[in-house]
């Protein structure tokens, strides 16, 4: 058998967190910038720890307007500051009860921009140096803040999304377009399986492309999200795949 881990993004308002968190194995907690707060930081936490899930801070762009899903002008200083904020209120939360952050995992624009601008990808990294010897960071394979992240020493996690197609560069298909999420619990463990058992993924174009993942996203507010993962829990095991608690 084979252990993978599924980690998805939560307390981002949608309010399906005691129906997911029994299915997955690490979650990523909004920390304020495009959702939550001290309150759904803390039932987060606690059903997290509950089921025994990992727990990881999910920062983004201070941008609730957007959901933290465009990029914004903001200074680096501000950013900084934001970021800082964002992961040391999530932290104190968890202090409180008794629960390890285990990883960090940017949100929405963020996320996309740090993994191609090597800048702000260092803006970032600066922002978090405190956690670089301590906690991991979800990264996408062959990025720029996978690049910056290795080469200062933090401690990386490569991610994969289940549920999202990809272009051939390894960047995501734009929510713009009709195909950049997959819906369909099937196609999503379909995905999934090319990924664990070939070690590449079939992009949008049909072409395969290298990738390497440690853990794999589901989308926490996306409307398929229960079905999915109720789908892969019963069938990956089929495929000698187990999800790690």
């Amino acid at each position: 058998m084979i252990n993978i881990d599924i980690n998805c993004d939560l307390g981002e308002g949608v309010g399906n967190e005691a129906l997911i968190m029994p299915l997955i194995s690490s979650c990523n907690i909004a920390c304020g910038g495009h959702a939550g707060d001290n309150d759904t930081m803390m039932q987060v936490a606690l059903l997290a720890k509950e089921h025994h899930v990992l727990v990881g801070a999910h920062p983004s762009y201070p941008d609730r307007e957007n959901f933290g899903r465009a990029t914004i002008n903001i200074s680096e200083k501000e950013l900084k500051k934001s970021i800082h904020a964002q992961i040391g209120n999530l932290s104190l939360v968890l202090k409180s009860l008794g629960v390890r952050l285990n990883h960090i995992k940017p949100h929405g624009a963020l996320y996309n921009d740090i993994a191609k601008d090597r800048k702000l990808a260092a803006v970032f990294l600066n922002s978090i140096e405190e956690y670089r010897k301590d906690v991991y960071l979800y990264v996408p394979y062959r990025s720029k803040i996978e690049e910056e992240a290795l080469r200062l020493g933090f401690r990386v996690k490569y991610e994969a999304f289940a549920d999202r197609n990809y272009n051939p560069d390894l960047s995501l298909v734009s929510r713009e377009e009709s195909a950049a999420l997959i819906q369909d619990p099937k196609a999503v463990m379909n995905h999934i399986l090319h990924m664990v058992q070939k070690g590449t993924v079939l992009t949008l174009s049909g072409k395969e492309v290298k990738i390497k993942a440690d853990t794999y996203c589901i989308h926490g507010d996306s409307p398929a999200t229960l079905q999915i993962l109720m789908y892969l829990s019963q069938h990956l095991p089929k495929n000698q795949i187990l999800i790690k608690k």
